[in-house]
């Protein structure tokens, strides 16, 4: 702000490997909502190196940006960002449409993923007729639907009470499990132990970065 920079990042070094399932935990404040966008392509590093899938992530304008995007990630938010006038199947479909899929297919592969989560009869269903868990499940399904590289998950439980959000942990896990590699930021303790790998920020670095003894999740429901 003005003359005034801050430094919230300060040398991460941090790899994911093909098929972890990860979770970054760290108070307000501590980088990483700022790691995420990085992470995310939402904002770019003042210094340093990102490669994702072998690609170097650099000098990106937006157009491009949004591509990488499209092609690499999904992503999951607290707040599931549903579109409020469209069904279940018409929110996972949105970025098949902007892929330029055909119709059709976007039909079908938005239904397969549904049904995936458990929500092929709700995919009618406006989100308002909904409950937070059944957004979130939608919003996973939107997810998965361009068959990303990377699942970004942003306090993905954030919304739920305790048992609908083993349940979304649960769900996390068996798509891992499928191979897929996803990241969950979240400051949830127990929700971090239902993960693979624990990485633990502290005013811009790492201090802690460790494999656990994944708890699953239907055990906690």
């Amino acid at each position: 702000m003005g003359s005034n920079s801050l430094h919230v990042l300060k040398g991460i070094d941090f790899t994911v490997k093909e098929g972890e399932l990860v979770s970054i935990m760290g108070s307000s404040g501590s980088g990483k909502s700022t790691l995420l966008n990085i992470l995310g392509m939402l904002d770019e590093a003042d210094s340093g190196s990102y490669t994702l899938d072998n690609v170097p992530i650099k000098n990106l304008n937006e157009k491009i940006a949004a591509q990488y995007r499209n092609k690499f990630l999904g992503f999951i938010f607290q707040s599931f960002n549903l579109i409020n006038y469209k069904s279940a199947l018409d929110n996972v479909a949105m970025p098949l449409y902007y892929q330029g899929m055909k119709r059709n297919e976007r039909v079908d592969r938005s239904m397969h993923y549904l049904e995936k989560v458990g929500l092929g009869k709700w995919a009618g269903h406006l989100p308002s007729e909904l409950s937070g868990g059944q957004k979130q499940r939608v919003a996973i399904a939107r997810a998965l639907a361009s068959d990303p590289k990377v699942l970004l998950a942003d306090e993905p439980t954030g919304a739920l009470d305790t048992t609908t959000s083993h349940e979304v942990m649960d769900l996390i896990q068996g798509i891992n499990d499928e191979g897929k590699t996803i990241l969950v930021v979240t400051h949830e303790d127990d929700i971090a132990h239902m993960t693979k790998r624990i990485v633990n920020l502290k005013d811009g670095v790492i201090i802690d970065d460790k494999y656990v003894e994944q708890v699953r999740a239907m055990n906690h429901v």
